[in-house]
């Protein structure tokens, strides 16, 4: 249902069936994973002006995959990612991918 990089792949979904018969498919629950069950592949540090879909743009080269970046820090809420300048970001690997698995070569790992 979803593609490999969506953060939902995996996710078990359910079928709502609308009184009037429509059928609507749902993720029931996403729960974030735990940072230290991430394979981490590299840290970026926080430079001045920048956004985490700037961040996971030079990533992992698609600013749409910011999510991961998310989780591998355990944020709730991304944009609290890059308040403080010079912070060290985890970059991690979706769950359930190991290193060195599909995803798994992010475009400036450790660099910063």
């Amino acid at each position: 249902m979803f593609s490999l990089t969506s953060r939902y792949q995996g996710i078990p979904t359910t079928v709502y069936e609308s009184p009037d018969g429509r059928k609507v498919i749902y993720v029931r629950r996403r729960f974030l994973p735990h940072p230290e069950d991430l394979a981490q592949i590299g840290q970026h540090v926080v430079l001045p002006g920048e956004r985490l879909d700037i961040i996971a743009g030079k990533e992992f080269g698609d600013a749409e995959q910011f999510w991961r970046i998310a989780d591998g820090n355990r944020a709730m809420d991304p944009d609290e990612l890059t308040t403080r300048l010079g912070g060290r970001l985890r970059i991690t690997l979706p769950a359930g991918l190991p290193q060195g698995g599909v995803l798994g070569t992010p475009g400036g790992a450790a660099h910063g």
